[in-house]
């Protein structure tokens, strides 16, 4: 045998020798894994985390909320403590709010200036001790201007004093569910166990997006008091810079950064965005947009009914009329993934007849909105208005009617 033919022999057991040890390499990983496809020793990715990975902020703690269920849709850090700034005055408006709803306060108080209001640092509008000023004025120079002075003077008049108002604001809290929130002012300035979280702020904003006379004095962008010798210009610059936002509070001081805590609605789909502790200045806005941007790329609205929206008529009896319009008590709608919309359906649960009399925003029944067959969301529904009681003589009629 020649020198050729004993090269070319050699050449072929090698490539043989090769494809073997390769092919045992193979397997053997397959059975390593238990699933074809893997990569050897890998923890397998789970959603949440492939969710954070596909989003990055500079913001230390941050948060994306379905505002219509309260459902986290993305976070970084979602539970860490951080001093919030300004945006403690989401807190502060909300108790304003439920004080106005359950007629404790009017927006045509008089709001007297105490010397401790008046000696409030930071963001102002120079209230004098004992100068009065309406209350529409003032929550709107708290949630427009972030005025501290205007804060302390609210807390005051709602609660005797600013720190009977912490304690309400602390109360509030904790019903609220937050577990990573502390108060010390109804301002945002420096204080030591001040403190919020991102996830903790969202569950807040979503609170008070519920009142319309928030919704309304976050939205304002320019506001003249003082007969227009002071001009108040909204903190919250997203309300100009990006399409849906409509409410939110800013927030800085060197201890906390930069923060902002907004909400945008496009198509029926309300998101709530949180971010605390940005670097720079305008940071807070470009990571908030940032966080839109990847929840309205991502989502569309299952949207049954809006706020107010008449879903149905329910039949009444014994009452001055026969059907009363029922609405929704909040948006029926919540975030899902785009392309998903076919697996939610709604059901109203109503009596047949509702027997009068009926308030107006009575609870006359519930809106369930379900995934499959499982619940994700459940509206009270409203009478849409007073239905008196009929008097006797008029119910033998109209039972006289239904025979003959």
């Amino acid at each position: 045998m020649n020198s050729k033919n004993v090269c070319a022999i050699i050449l072929a057991i090698m490539l043989v020798m090769a494809v073997i040890t390769t092919g045992a390499g193979l397997a053997l990983a397959a059975n390593d894994t238990g699933a074809p496809g893997t990569v050897p020793g890998a923890a397998q990715q789970t959603a949440a985390e492939a969710s954070a990975a596909a989003l990055e902020t500079t913001a230390e703690s941050a948060v994306l909320m379905d505002a219509a269920t309260g459902k986290i849709l993305w976070s970084k850090e979602q539970d860490k403590e951080l001093p919030m700034a300004s945006v403690t005055k989401i807190m502060t408006l909300l108790l304003a709010c439920e004080a106005l709803d359950q007629g404790k306060i009017s927006l045509n108080d008089r709001v007297t200036v105490s010397e401790n209001a008046w000696s409030m640092g930071g963001s102002q509008i120079y209230l004098e001790p004992g100068e009065e000023m309406s209350m529409e004025d003032m929550l709107i120079s708290i949630a427009v201007g972030s005025a501290n002075d205007a804060s302390v003077a609210v807390a005051e008049h709602i609660a005797g004093s600013e720190e009977a108002f912490v304690e309400l604001m602390n109360n509030r809290a904790k019903e609220l569910g937050c577990q990573h929130t502390r108060f010390a002012n109804p301002t945002g300035l420096p204080a030591e166990n001040h403190y919020t979280s991102a996830q903790d702020m969202a569950v807040i904003l979503r609170q008070v997006l519920a009142y319309q006379q928030f919704c309304k004095v976050s939205s304002i962008y320019r506001y003249d008091i003082r007969g227009g010798d002071f001009v108040l210009w909204n903190t919250n610059k997203l309300l100009k810079w990006y399409e849906g936002v409509d409410a939110g509070k800013t927030g800085w001081t060197n201890e906390a950064k930069y923060c902002l805590a907004a909400t945008a609605k496009r198509d029926g789909l309300r998101l709530i965005s949180v971010v605390l502790g940005t670097p720079e200045p305008r940071s807070h806005f470009r990571e908030t947009m940032k966080i839109f941007n990847y929840g309205f790329a991502r989502y569309e609205a299952v949207q049954f009914a809006q706020r107010g929206e008449r879903v149905k008529n329910v039949k009444v009896s014994k009452g001055t009329i026969d059907q009363v319009g029922v609405i929704a008590g909040a948006d029926i709608a919540m975030a899902v993934p785009k392309g998903q919309k076919q697996n939610y359906r709604g059901q109203a649960l109503l009596p047949e007849d509702i027997e009068a009399p009926l308030s107006k925003g009575q609870v006359v029944g519930e809106f369930v909105l379900l995934e499959g067959g499982k619940e994700v969301q459940r509206v009270p529904l409203l009478a849409q208005n007073q239905v008196s009681r009929a008097s006797v003589f008029r119910q033998m009629h109209k039972a006289l009617e239904q025979v003959f």
